[in-house]
């Protein structure tokens, strides 16, 4: 169920959505969870996001990076430097922007595992709907390690057996080889055909994503891999931090609360936002 600025949404098809996108948005209208926008900006806003995620989560697939553990990582040199967790670290002087690019500009420089690559497709996502000069203003410190993220990009994880294009899932597999720990798991990007993306798999079926982490289990295992009920997603209140970054110009015209998927923000803090970003 969907509520822009206080109304039941239906999906006209005369409105200028692509097909990705009235995937996504039959979806949620399908979905028993209620999602709420104010306006039709931050329901646009979050709608494009996702089709992003996905883009960008199928761009890595066909980029040259490589799947690897956190001990073998490497990254170019050029943008980041390398540290000894095997993260990411921005090198001083480069431009955000730039340096989450060339990840997929040039993916044989690049080996991660697969929760340095989900960070890596929500930023890629976020840069993709905010555009370079936002995205460098927001992120400007930024260190890619398993789960780590940029104070300005939270994530919301929740258990639900419902997921949504966008949404990142997890497949579990419990008696993983012990010679193979990295497969213990694989974080996915739900894609609008309802196959997944998994740094380390590629673009799969559940059932194709299953048989894989099966063949990776301990000799004599009794439990299969499954796909657990638990979704990460961009949380609310960066999306709606997001959204009023690229239409800043429309949002100092309001001075009330905002509320967003049951977040909301403060109309001071939201001064403080706009006095803040008056670039």
């Amino acid at each position: 169920m969907i509520y822009v600025a206080g109304r039941p949404f239906s999906l006209d098809s005369t409105m200028d959505f692509g097909r990705v996108e009235r995937v996504t948005i039959q979806q949620m209208l399908n979905s028993p969870e209620m999602f709420s926008y104010p306006s039709v900006n931050e329901f646009r806003f979050e709608i494009n996001i996702r089709k992003n995620i996905m883009e960008s989560a199928k761009e890595m697939n066909e980029s040259q990076v490589t799947f690897t553990i956190f001990e073998s990582a490497y990254c170019n040199p050029t943008y980041w430097d390398l540290t000894n967790a095997g993260g990411f670290l921005l090198r001083p002087g480069v431009r955000p922007s730039d340096a989450i690019v060339d990840i997929y500009r040039n993916g044989s420089l690049y080996g991660f595992e697969c929760a340095t690559a989900i960070i890596i497709i929500f930023y890629q996502a976020i840069l993709k709907s905010v555009g370079r000069r936002h995205f460098d203003s927001i992120f400007q410190n930024l260190y890619l390690y398993s789960w780590h993220t940029d104070p300005d990009l939270q994530l919301h994880i929740f258990n639900s057996n419902r997921f949504l294009p966008g949404d990142v899932v997890y497949f579990n597999n419990p008696d993983y080889h012990p010679n193979t720990p990295w497969y213990r798991g694989v974080n996915a990007v739900v894609l609008s055909d309802g196959s997944f993306f998994g740094h380390g798999v590629g673009i799969v079926t559940a059932e194709q994503m299953i048989e894989f982490l099966n063949s990776e289990r301990s000799p004599g295992s009794m439990q299969p891999a499954y796909l657990a009920n638990l979704i990460t997603r961009i949380s609310p209140a960066t999306l709606l931090i997001l959204t009023l970054q690229s239409h800043r110009n429309f949002y100092k015209k309001q001075k009330n609360v905002i509320h967003h998927n049951h977040c909301s923000i403060s109309s001071f803090v939201y001064q403080f936002y706009l006095d803040n970003h008056n670039d």
